[in-house]
């Protein structure tokens, strides 16, 4: 199995021995996914060589910092941490190999912010992947104290021609009343892989979005789990995914009830052209003393070519019967009827398709946590569309 040895990770990870080399173990001791395993089913993950990466300091850069949040950096290299950040990672542990090795060889943000305070400007961080044959592995714990308000942008870039392997970790900590807004764009080139895991625990009457908005990468993957543990706590979901070429866009979702009176939403848009893919598989987990609960899941596909393929498989896991529960799934060509509608009036058949397909994301980009990227993003989905064309 193509694992980095401990020599490797040790040598970028002296810093908190404790953690890092722990997870260096435990993923030494771990088999490489599988396609076989059927939370990697029709993934590309057989493709993956890890022996053919090295280990690099990600480059990133942050703004829109205020006095209001604390926001900590603490790179790979770092030869100390402060006590209060190594607690945060107390029991912390990868649920499989690629999680273990962003554990072994992390290069840590840590947004903290403090009881009854609101964070009234977005944080934006920047991960840039401009080495070939590099190795990252960033961490993002957005820890929001009670009665908090916080927004993140993490976005991750890179230039086509550049052969890189991010494994980003998204922990977001979201404390009774606090309200944590979380966005991850992915800009990377056509060379390079994304494959990340989100992870949120809400407590009472807490209320948490993850938003994703997937353009780049030739295969890009994000895993989902958002739990709820407190009474009245509430998640959101949402992403907009558009694959065109030979690009794989592969997400996997959690809604996980645990407490009573939660609420969970997801809707998740995508788009294919050319002999793209995508894969979504999601799960509503409600366990039995979560009653009074209500999740609801939607996913929706369009595939823009004869040769583009997507796959949705949506699933319910209910333990008690005092539920509202709903999840819907479509995957299909865009319908014949909304082009005639707009050729009929003169709109030329390749602009009514981009048309459509902008309005058809125009949802997820409502509900984007900051506004303003909604306008720069529309354009790019427009600019895909143009290169690719219809078939």
């Amino acid at each position: 199995m193509p694992v980095l040895t401990p020599d490797t990770a040790r040598s970028s990870s002296s810093n908190w021995p404790q953690v890092r080399d722990a997870a260096l173990e435990r993923a030494t001791a771990l088999p490489f996914p599988t396609a076989d395993e059927e939370i990697w089913r029709y993934s590309r993950i057989a493709e993956l060589d890890l022996a053919s990466f090295r280990p690099v300091a990600t480059v990133t850069s942050i703004s829109g910092v205020t006095d209001a949040a604390r926001v900590t950096h603490v790179p790979a290299s770092a030869a100390a941490v402060d006590a209060s950040l190594a607690n945060l990672f107390d029991g912390v542990r990868g649920n499989d190999l690629l999680s273990e090795l962003n554990l072994a060889h992390m290069d840590v943000i840590v947004v903290s912010v403090a009881r009854n305070t609101v964070v009234s400007q977005p944080i934006v961080i920047t991960h840039t992947a401009d080495v070939d044959g590099a190795m990252c592995f960033p961490r993002l714990v957005i820890d929001a104290a009670e009665n908090s308000e916080v927004t993140v942008v993490e976005r991750f870039v890179s230039a086509d021609g550049v052969r890189s392997l991010v494994v980003p970790v998204l922990d977001a900590r979201t404390a009774q009343a606090a309200r944590v807004r979380y966005l991850g764009i992915n800009e990377l080139g056509t060379d390079s892989w994304l494959i990340g895991q989100h992870q949120s625990v809400g407590q009472r009457d807490s209320d948490t979005l993850l938003a994703t908005v997937a353009l780049g990468g030739d295969y890009a993957r994000v895993s989902t789990s958002a739990r709820l543990e407190g009474q009245g706590g509430n998640t959101r979901q949402v992403a907009l995914y558009f694959a065109g070429g030979t690009q794989m866009h592969d997400f996997r979702t959690l809604q996980e009830h645990a407490a009573p009176r939660t609420t969970s939403d997801l809707l998740f848009k995508g788009a294919v052209q050319d002999t793209a893919k995508s894969v979504y598989t999601g799960l509503i987990k409600i366990h039995k003393n979560a009653k009074g609960s209500a999740a609801f899941q939607t996913n929706r596909n369009l595939t823009l070519s004869h040769g583009a393929w997507a796959e949705s498989v949506p699933n319910l896991d209910i333990e008690t019967n005092d539920v509202k529960c709903s999840h819907a799934s479509t995957v299909g060509p865009i319908d014949e009827d909304q082009l005639f509608y707009l050729e009929s009036r003169g709109v030329n058949p390749d602009v009514a398709q981009r048309l459509v397909v902008l309005g058809f994301f125009d949802e997820v980009l409502a509900q984007l946590p900051v506004g303003d990227l909604a306008a720069p993003l529309r354009r790019q989905v427009a600019a895909k569309l143009s290169i690719g064309g219809a078939s």
